[in-house]
């Protein structure tokens, strides 16, 4: 997006607002299909988690995404927006056996990724169709919170349990119409993630009436100039030729799935935020801005960098700066990072705002979540009001002592 357009946005909107560039989803989402062209039929589920406004869910819809959810009420706002039950997969983690059922009569196509949840259901729906998690022991993803294929994670089935996997689904007769993985996210050796396709379609082998394999996500996108990102034109090119001869082998053209979240939309999102005050201490200058972790969690929660710019003084001589908020304890954005010249007032912005940034957002110090606006069609939309004081005490229970 242009400086000007952020800038208008935020004299029509205030600071700090989250934007997203629809025309950048787009771009994205056309890129991956493009990618993956060679195969006979591809099946993008987007992550609703990475950004769950229903204006966002619904342009998925129009680009011809399908839905990939975590909760049920993720579900849920997946069908208000219009997404069809069976377009939508529900692939939890650690929930009820309660919630999966309440999900499954909903018509949701179900991913289940423990053995124990997986017999009851099978036991007690043996005729719904149900896809299965499997852990395939491969470490990828950047920091380790997101890595989540290695052999000591909490999600999904041991490929070493695969024959008690097995003989659940023959006592229970349940049937299994997909087989699902996920190794973690920003992805940096599309190698990595082919060995563990590989193990994938060997382990595909023992299911006799698949309809799709879904292989996750987690490709990376740079967060600044020469950054490392998943390349996936040669993804494409290696993994479609791989599955269309695996189809061949197992004797039918099966779908080809994918859940990409941050992909579609980390580089789309941008955080406008104003500067306080400039703080110079005894070794460090203070860029103090009217924001928090509370509404950008992700520098503090996965050490993550994203690229701050002064929209204000773009063509400013560099100084260094640390970043930081106005919560009641450290918050930092940035550590001597160099930035154009920063004054009080400036607007900055943070770039590859638009994944698990405002989703992760709350309301810490009792400070107001910010408004979110779509730029789309040259337009600001407004999709997420700001949050008012009333919001704050919205289902408290006050009492009189």
């Amino acid at each position: 997006m242009k400086i000007q357009n952020l800038i208008s946005i935020n004299k029509q909107f205030g600071s700090p607002v989250y934007v997203y560039d629809a025309n950048k989803i787009e771009n994205q989402y056309n890129r991956l299909v493009t990618a993956f062209s060679k195969v006979k039929s591809l099946r993008i589920h987007y992550a609703a988690k990475a950004l769950s406004n229903i204006s966002i869910l619904k342009f998925m819809k129009k680009l011809g995404s399908r839905l990939d959810t975590v909760s049920i009420e993720e579900v849920k706002i997946g069908l208000l927006a219009g997404f069809k039950p069976n377009n939508i997969i529900f692939t939890p983690n650690g929930v009820s056996i309660d919630e999966i059922e309440k999900v499954s009569k909903l018509g949701v196509q179900i991913n289940i990724d423990n053995l124990s949840i997986l017999e009851q259901f099978g036991r007690r729906n043996p005729i719904t169709p149900v896809c299965i998690r499997i852990n395939p022991h491969v470490n990828a993803g950047g920091n380790s919170n997101i890595s989540v294929g290695h052999i000591d994670s909490k999600f999904g089935i041991s490929i070493h349990q695969i024959p008690l996997l097995l003989r659940i689904i023959k006592n229970t007769q349940m049937n299994v119409n997909g087989i699902h993985m996920h190794t973690g996210s920003d992805i940096l050796d599309i190698e990595v993630f082919l060995y563990a396709s590989e193990i994938l379609f060997e382990n595909a082998l023992n299911f006799k009436n698949l309809e799709f394999i879904d292989f996750g996500s987690g490709f990376k996108v740079p967060y600044k100039y020469g950054d490392i990102e998943t390349n996936i034109e040669e993804l494409g090119k290696k993994l479609s030729a791989r599955f269309n001869e695996f189809c061949k082998k197992y004797g039918k053209n099966l779908d080809l799935a994918f859940e990409p979240g941050k992909f579609l939309v980390s580089e789309a999102g941008f955080f406008i935020t104003t500067v306080n005050s400039v703080k110079q201490t005894t070794s460090t200058v203070f860029a103090q801005i009217n924001s928090g972790f509370n509404h950008f969690i992700r520098p503090m929660f996965y050490n993550s960098y994203h690229e701050i710019k002064n929209i204000s003084n773009p063509e400013g001589k560099k100084r260094f700066y640390s970043v930081v908020g106005y919560i009641c304890e450290t918050d930092t954005f940035a550590n001597n990072r160099e930035i154009e010249e920063i004054s009080e007032g400036d607007l900055l912005v943070f770039k590859n705002a638009g994944a698990y940034c405002f989703t992760m957002s709350n309301n810490y110090n009792s400070r107001l979540k910010p408004p979110e606006v779509l730029w789309y069609n040259n337009k600001a939309l407004l999709i997420r009001e700001k949050e008012k004081f009333e919001d704050i005490l919205n289902k408290q229970i006050e009492l009189n002592f």
